[in-house]
């Protein structure tokens, strides 16, 4: 066996044991947390439930929904407890493989950009959900019982929480954008008027048909893009970083190169001396 194949075997091995290792530890949290799964789901559907009319409560159609959706609900859960350990196996995999400039680099992005979804994800929970199922309520036909399944709440909750979650990582791309060199900050402020309407359409895609939420997402969307711009200017790609990663090349491109020895070169007058030998 060639020495790229048990590389090859050894990388296997190491990434099969990452992933043991995280759901391993995605198992263990999900178990800790499923005897609290009801308490769980009712903490998630509290934002509606505050804003149903007395006497309104949800209601299950499927016939094992009120047990799945409990499960899927502790299931995200354990999910997000446990990404940070997730996160750490998936650094330890890569990390070996990157330059010194990238590890620099990827370590705040990827710190900055679990706390900027989280942070998208608290801002759905705690001001988009109320607001926007308060509008519901009260926009409700008279004589309609508004009652919602809770497998639809589900998908309409994770939709939401992934929409906001990704939006909040615009200064993140913004950053990653001009540090890589592929655009400058300067062509990011032309496109400017095209971010903003490009915002308010996400927004609409994304949210209920109301003005409230769509100005809920598209406005944050906005903010965070000039946060993004600003935040650019000071972690930009330095000269420090563009003569490294030209470094790296060349350095390998010279150990793959054999040496050349004085045995290896032809004698003095190459063939013409032996001729007149």
């Amino acid at each position: 066996m060639s020495d790229n194949e048990e590389s090859f075997l050894s990388h296997l091995v190491e990434l099969r044991t990452r992933l043991v290792r995280a759901l391993l530890a995605l198992a263990i949290v999900f178990g800790c947390l499923f005897p609290w799964s009801k308490e769980l789901y009712t903490l998630f559907a509290q934002p509606l439930l505050d804003s149903l009319p007395t006497g309104g409560q949800m209601i299950a159609t499927d016939v094992i929904g009120v047990f799945l959706v409990p499960m899927k609900v502790t299931l995200m859960t354990a999910l997000v407890i446990a990404l940070p350990y997730v996160l750490y196996q998936v650094w330890a995999f890569v990390a070996p493989g990157l330059y010194k400039h990238e590890k620099k680099l990827a370590l705040p992005l990827v710190f900055a950009s679990v706390l900027l979804f989280f942070t998208g994800m608290a801002f759905a929970y705690f001001l988009v959900f109320p607001a926007v199922f308060g509008f519901m309520a009260k926009v409700a036909p008279e004589g309609v019982a508004w009652m919602t399944d809770i497998d639809k709440y589900l998908s309409f909750v994770l939709t939401t929480f992934v929409a906001f979650g990704c939006a909040f990582e615009v200064p993140v791309v913004v950053i990653v954008l001009v540090r890589s060199g592929i655009v400058s900050i300067e062509k990011l402020k032309s496109w400017r008027p095209y971010v903003i309407v490009g915002a308010f359409i996400v927004g609409a895609i994304f949210t209920p048909p109301d003005i409230i939420s769509q100005l809920m997402l598209a406005v944050p969307l906005c903010l965070l893009f000039e946060l993004g711009l600003i935040l650019a200017r000071f972690t930009g790609r330095s000269p420090q970083d563009d003569a490294e990663a030209a470094d790296q090349p060349a350095v390998a491109v010279a150990s793959a190169t054999p040496a050349v020895t004085d045995k290896a070169l032809p004698p003095a007058g190459g063939a013409d001396d032996t001729v007149a030998r």
